[in-house]
């Protein structure tokens, strides 16, 4: 994150080429397969917790377990950064499991290619209401199922809104429908942009979304991602 953030100020040729962006996604896959397969979630990943340990070579490492977790653990519903907070566990849908890794792991590729979080938001209702915007409404059956719905969908299930405890006013928020591919070209930092996007390729468009399924049980396990055509190119 914060090597990121200053390559971007000083106005370097950009870090995070497709290739490095590539490499990164396959040695995060394989740490998250090796937890995993232990039984463990991460429960906290996001930027700040994968450190560049060699700059030439592009190496990787995940840090940080302090909020891990065994799947047979009592599952907290305060888990994971907002920013990358799944919608399983945003909502309340227990028990969740360890692909709610794989949906933070495809919000970080994302912003590796930006330089900006994908799901900007203030509150969790705003980050919903960006998350349906990029891919579309939640399933009726995720929603039905969970605990906390009814924080943030009307009873028709059709309207995200969110209420200001200090005002005690309630508004409703409605998604603008955008494309991810949008959100990364044309929502990229200005930096990232003044700079030179590389081009978007198609499959790494394609490995996100497959990523970033929106219902868990659609979401694909650390050692399916790492099969997926894009990795191996």
């Amino acid at each position: 994150y914060e090597f990121q953030k200053y390559n971007r100020e000083i106005g370097e040729e950009p870090y995070f080429t497709m290739p490095r962006i590539q490499s990164i996604a396959r040695q995060v896959l394989t740490s998250l397969d090796f937890l995993h397969g232990l039984g463990l979630i991460h429960n906290d990943l996001k930027p700040e917790n994968i450190l560049i340990q060699s700059y030439s070579r592009c190496v990787v490492k995940v840090i940080d377990l302090g909020s891990s977790c065994f799947t047979t653990d009592h599952l907290s519903s305060y888990v994971q950064s907002r920013s990358y907070r799944a919608p399983e566990v945003i909502l309340g849908h227990f028990p969740y499991d360890q692909r709610i890794d794989i949906w933070s792991l495809g919000l970080i590729l994302a912003e590796l290619y930006s330089g900006r979080i994908v799901l900007q938001n203030h509150s969790l209702a705003s980050l919903l209401a960006r998350l349906v915007s990029i891919f579309g409404p939640l399933p009726e059956s995720l929603l039905k199922k969970s605990k906390f719905t009814h924080r943030y969908y009307t009873r028709d299930l059709q309207t995200i809104f969110e209420r200001d405890e200090r005002t005690k006013r309630t508004c409703v928020l409605t998604p603008v429908p955008t494309t991810l591919r949008s959100r990364m070209v044309d929502g990229a930092h200005p930096m990232a942009r003044s700079a030179g996007l590389p081009p978007l390729d198609d499959d790494f468009v394609d490995f996100l979304k497959f990523l970033l399924q929106l219902h868990p049980e659609d979401r694909p396990t650390a050692s399916q991602a790492l099969a997926h055509p894009w990795l191996l190119k």
